[in-house]
């Protein structure tokens, strides 16, 4: 059985899908997760600023300059922040923006399907 909500986020689907003076949210959402590294390291920056070592550590066979690109990409999206710190070696630290931190929800429901959808 279908409800009022389904309706509606079927009807608004289909809406961006038809009507290109509309801004589709889904094509705008996979502009910003952009691979499944991108989509990993928000899922990472959710629980709290890290090092780019720190990062590349939890994420675990990434390269360094994968991670530097998407790092830089974010950055650009306004999806996290890169804050240098002054020491002797620089401390660099990237944390989520309020923009990244929204991307919680999108991520929770792929958690959901992925668990209810194994392969």
């Amino acid at each position: 059985m279908e409800t009022a909500l389904d309706q509606q986020v079927h009807q608004e689907l289909m809406d961006a899908r038809t009507d290109p003076a509309q801004s589709c949210g889904v094509a705008r959402t996979l502009q910003v997760l952009d691979g499944k590294w991108t989509t990993l390291i928000v899922r990472e920056l959710l629980a709290g600023p890290l090092r780019f070592t720190q990062l590349r550590s939890a994420l675990g066979d990434i390269s360094a300059k994968t991670l530097t690109d998407r790092l830089r990409a974010l950055e650009h999206q306004g999806i996290l922040t890169r804050t240098i710190h002054a020491e002797v070696p620089p401390r660099v630290v990237y944390e989520l923006t309020e923009q990244g931190r929204s991307l919680q929800v999108v991520l929770h429901a792929m958690l959901r399907w992925g668990r209810a959808h194994p392969a």
